[in-house]
């Protein structure tokens, strides 16, 4: 069993290509917020069948059984996978068709908290990276992928840079 998360592995940042196109864009009459009044927000931790920049891919049910383990309340909600910045609470995941579905909220009674909710509130920081350790894993020798089949989820974090990049909070009106 290996331990890992979802953080660069060799310390260098990904080129900040159009991955944030979308957090660029200005607050227009169709602008929502992607953090409410009272620190609640959502996103998707993980994407299912899609590669990250460390060449994993979570597949369907790798959280499963972590899930009904654990269940949200057991799994801790960090900035930066900083097990010394807990930051509030996850309220519920699920996994559904597209991957790990969250919701969270912020404990606004926090400095950090308080301050996180302001940059989420500008679009500063939007992603998700998921801290976990790997039970069944299959790596293809070849291309060195590895398609991840069942994770013990110990943590989610908001973080600046996910390694996988489409991991990002949603904005309010488009939560599924």
């Amino acid at each position: 069993m290996q331990l890992s998360h979802t953080s660069l592995r060799n310390g260098s940042l990904p080129v900040a290509k159009s991955l944030r196109a979308s957090a660029l864009t200005g607050r227009g009459a169709d602008f929502s917020p992607r953090i409410d009044k009272a620190g609640r927000f959502s996103g998707y931790a993980s994407l299912f069948g899609v590669m990250d920049l460390g060449r994993d891919i979570v597949m369907p049910g790798a959280f499963r059984e972590s899930l009904n383990r654990r269940g949200a309340e057991g799994v801790k909600l960090l900035y930066q996978h900083d097990p010394g910045q807990p930051l509030g609470q996850w309220q519920a995941m699920r996994e559904d068709a597209r991957g790990l579905y969250v919701e969270g909220q912020l404990d606004l009674d926090l400095p950090k908290a308080r301050e996180l909710a302001g940059l989420i509130g500008r679009r500063l920081i939007d992603g998700l990276s998921i801290g976990f350790r790997t039970e069944i894993e299959r790596k293809d020798p070849a291309s060195g992928v590895r398609r991840l089949d069942r994770l013990d989820l110990w943590e989610i974090s908001l973080v600046t840079f996910p390694l996988l990049p489409q991991a990002r909070l949603l904005d309010l009106k488009s939560t599924p």
